[in-house]
């Protein structure tokens, strides 16, 4: 019973099936006829127009998503427990050239204006000091907190008039888009670019970069190219991205990880560290009770010397969900 990360998830039987029905011959790279409906299809999805490309790993997408944005003098204010700041091993700066990542603080790992701000406000207009050039937020957050529409509105009324882009890593967008339940255009709000994460989802290998100004797509086409992902085949990657939002499957499979979530944490009570709005929960928990709990079958990540993370997928088995949920509850 697994619930180290939903990286882990197995791969959705309507991905690989759309897979295996692309293993005939077609143009290479991006020049298939799959890679050519994403626009559409994800003009569909945000009711706008805008520009996609595929790229393999999340990473991938964030560094080159903010390589559009910000220059190699730049800078780029993201929370301190954002994952470009923690778990991307300084990709951000090798993408961006040099680029340096401002960190701000917001309670579950959420940016707010007034953090956002004391960040900016530090920072003088000359040439001696890193210049910000965007502002990266976290969509559902690294501790699985969500922004309403009225939050992404606030910021975007403070970067507006400082000349600020909005960048989104959406490793986890579509178990917001289920818990906000809004259409996907509110969730993402007014950003400029967003990293739409699949393989968290049920995807194997493919996420994919929505500029909603299809312009900056223009450069990004070079810079994927030139960091070593425009794969060959990428035939392969369009398939995953499309059987994902063929009949709402990236939704179904968000909801269903979202209800595993909150199944685990039915007994969890005062133990939780912060609001469940995704598909992960994080509770106060000790040593000897992370022993407990792995005792009977149940695998997690420990999250610092006094607490424990649990992350639900797509895939997570509803009764593994209750049965953690009841052994918390007896703890």
């Amino acid at each position: 019973m697994q619930f180290l990360s939903d990286n882990a998830a197995s791969v959705h039987p309507r991905v690989w099936a759309a897979m295996q029905a692309a293993d005939a011959a077609d143009s290479p790279y991006d020049t298939d006829r799959l890679s050519a409906e994403l626009d559409d299809r994800f003009a569909e999805v945000f009711q706008r127009e805008v520009a996609v490309l595929w790229v393999a790993t999340g990473t991938a997408a964030n560094c080159l998503a903010l390589s559009a944005l910000v220059p190699p003098h730049g800078g780029v204010v993201c929370h301190r427990e954002a994952h470009i700041e923690m778990d991307e091993c300084g990709a951000p700066g090798f993408y961006l050239a040099g680029a340096k990542l401002l960190l701000a603080d917001g309670d579950h790992a959420k940016l707010d204006p007034a953090g956002i701000a004391r960040v900016l406000d530090a920072i003088r207009p000359d040439v001696h000091q890193v210049q910000p050039f965007a502002i990266s937020l976290t969509q559902a957050s690294e501790y699985g907190c969500c922004y309403a529409p009225g939050e992404l509105a606030r910021i975007d009324m403070l970067a507006g008039p400082r000349g600020l882009k909005l960048h989104m890593d959406g490793a986890r967008f579509a178990n917001a888009v289920v818990n906000i339940g809004r259409p996907a255009a509110e969730v993402a709000g007014p950003v400029d670019v967003l990293s739409f994460g699949f393989v968290k989802n049920g995807a194997m290998n493919a996420e994919a970069i929505v500029f909603f100004d299809p312009s900056l797509a223009d450069m990004v086409r070079y810079r994927r190219k030139r960091a070593g992902h425009l794969q060959s085949k990428g035939r392969f990657l369009a398939a995953q991205i499309l059987a994902m939002l063929d009949g709402d499957t990236w939704l179904h499979n968000a909801a269903a990880a979202n209800a595993a979530a909150h199944a685990i944490a039915s007994g969890a009570g005062e133990r939780l560290l912060h609001p469940v709005e995704a598909n992960e929960v994080f509770l106060a928990c000790t040593v000897e009770e992370r022993a407990a709990l792995r005792s009977q079958g149940f695998g997690f990540y420990d999250w610092g010397p006094d607490a424990a993370r649990f992350v639900a997928s797509w895939d997570t088995r509803a009764e593994h969900a209750e049965l953690l949920g009841q052994a918390i509850a007896g703890l």
